[in-house]
């Protein structure tokens, strides 16, 4: 019993007062770029939604046409859409999915695909029909390519919406459903 107190340390897990408080933190968070979503079909249309919805975009606020409230909606929509699919990119890209386990991802990313669909039909039902009371100034060609391109992100948005749909319909590789004999 003499030797006890020589095998009791007072070190405590409470960071020192000095140094950076995060630093703990941010030992624990570790990026890895997975390099399989890359090379997926949802990845490639994340970066077909955010190449597409740029030039959507930049199309129409190159005119004088974003003065009119429609074009307004417009672009609220594709800018707002292009910047959260861009972070959702990066996002799953980098698994910071795993990271933050608690989410429903698959939930998630099929809710907002879904939602991304359905505001960018309306954008984008927006922009053709007003498109026709342009056409005899320069930038007709502009809003009528951006019509265009708006049609085809919202293919591409209908498009992640039902492989996520898929995705999260899926059972997700739960070991526990894998190996139940029928």
């Amino acid at each position: 019993m003499a030797d006890f107190p020589s095998k009791v340390t007072t070190e405590t897990s409470v960071p020192h007062s000095q140094g950076n408080s995060f630093q703990g933190m941010a030992a624990s968070v570790t990026f890895r770029v997975d390099m399989s979503f890359i090379r997926s079909i949802p990845a490639i249309l994340m970066m077909v939604e955010s190449i597409l919805g740029l030039l959507h975009w930049t199309l129409i606020a190159s005119t004088l046409a974003t003065v009119v409230p429609a074009y307004g909606w417009v672009l609220f929509v594709a800018i707002t859409l292009w910047i959260l699919t861009t972070i959702l990119f990066f996002v799953i890209l980098f698994s910071v999915t795993q990271q933050l386990p608690t989410v429903p991802w698959p939930l998630t990313v099929m809710v907002y695909n879904g939602a991304a669909t359905v505001l960018y039909i309306t954008a984008f039902l927006t922009n053709a029909t007003h498109v026709a009371q342009y056409h005899i100034l320069s930038f007709y060609g502009h809003l009528a390519a951006a019509a265009f391109f708006g049609a085809v992100v919202t293919v591409a948005y209908g498009a992640s919406a039902f492989l996520s749909y898929l995705d999260w319909k899926g059972d997700g590789g739960n070991a526990a459903t894998n190996t139940v004999p029928t």
